[in-house]
This record gives structure tokens, C-alpha cells and sequence, in this order.
């Protein structure tokens, strides 16, 4: 699961419960790809190494790798995303750091907070939130639905008890 729970005793009991998107290609699968790539595409230009040929279809081969390299390094950027809710015995906060930089907060009483799955009516299925201080939040959109199902239990076991 792309997800884990850490406890820490710094000036106050707290859980934290890091999420981050699944990412199925690591580094060093992308290296290894874009190189495979390069070579299967490459591999037809043998019989016109040494014409004029090669010069004419070198280009588009060239921009067909280039394109693929752009796309997935692209992709993987945007799912760079990390969400952190921290809960103490008083307060439960949530913090969205998003791909540009940008960073999304969300707080309140861990007594008001109220954990809600829409099964069908959210954007994904079994959409959870949180609610309180006035706001409704996503949590875990980016999450498996079977991920969600199972944040949501999780969540709905530690958020009103104790941090400790």
C-alpha cells in the first residue's frame, strides 16, 4: 500500500499517516526503458546505415524516443503528490504538497473531524473525505479504490482515539 503510519512522541503524542501515489516505474525501469526503446527503434536503421536514407528517417526516430521520454517523465511528475495527516490528542491537520510546489492545509478539533466515504457520488468511487473547521477535504484520491476502501477503515479506527 502506498501508505504508512508513523508515531512519534516529540512535545506531544502524534500519529502520522503519510500517502503518496503508486508509481510502478522506478528510476532506474525508466533508464532501462528509454534505452530499449532507443535500441528497438534504432534497430531498423541497420540496413540504411551509410545512404542518404538514414539521415531522412534518423530525425523522426529521434522525435519518436523523445516523445515517449517526455510523456512518461511527465507523467511521473505529476504524480509526485505527498499527503501528511498528523493526529494529536486535540487537533487532526492534513497537508497536500502538490507537484508544482504549492502546499494545500486543512485543520481542526479531532473532536469535530468526521471521516466520510461517498461510495458513488464522488469523482472517483468510494471517494473518502474529511470534514470539520468548516472545510470538506479529499484524502487518498489518487489512491486503488481497494486502497481507498482500506484507508477508510483504517482512518475511521484511529481518528477518534488517542494519538498515544
Amino acid at each position: 500500500m502506498p501508505y504508512s503510519w508513523i508515531q512519534t512522541e516529540a512535545t506531544e503524542p502524534r500519529q502520522e499517516l503519510h500517502l503518496w501515489p503508486h508509481q510502478s516505474l522506478r528510476p532506474g525501469g525508466f533508464v532501462l526503458f528509454i534505452g530499449v526503446t532507443l535500441a528497438l527503434v534504432l534497430l531498423p536503421l541497420l540496413p540504411v546505415l551509410g545512404t542518404a536514407l538514414l539521415w531522412g528517417l534518423l530525425p523522426f526516430m529521434a522525435l519518436a524516443v523523445g516523445g515517449v521520454w517526455f510523456a512518461i517523465h511527465r507523467s511521473r511528475r505529476a504524480a509526485q503528490i505527498l499527503e501528511i495527516l498528523t493526529l494529536t490528542d486535540s487537533r487532526a491537520q492534513l497537508v497536500r504538497h502538490n507537484p508544482g510546489g504549492n502546499v494545500q492545509q486543512w485543520d481542526c478539533n479531532r473532536h469535530w473531524a468526521q471521516l466520510l466515504m461517498h461510495e458513488a457520488d464522488g469523482p472517483v468511487p468510494h471517494y473518502v473525505t474529511l470534514r470539520g473547521g468548516g472545510r470538506e477535504v479529499e484524502i487518498g484520491a489518487f489512491l486503488s479504490e481497494d486502497e481507498r476502501v482500506a484507508l477508510y477503515d483504517e482512518l475511521s479506527r484511529r481518528l477518534h482515539r488517542p494519538a498515544a
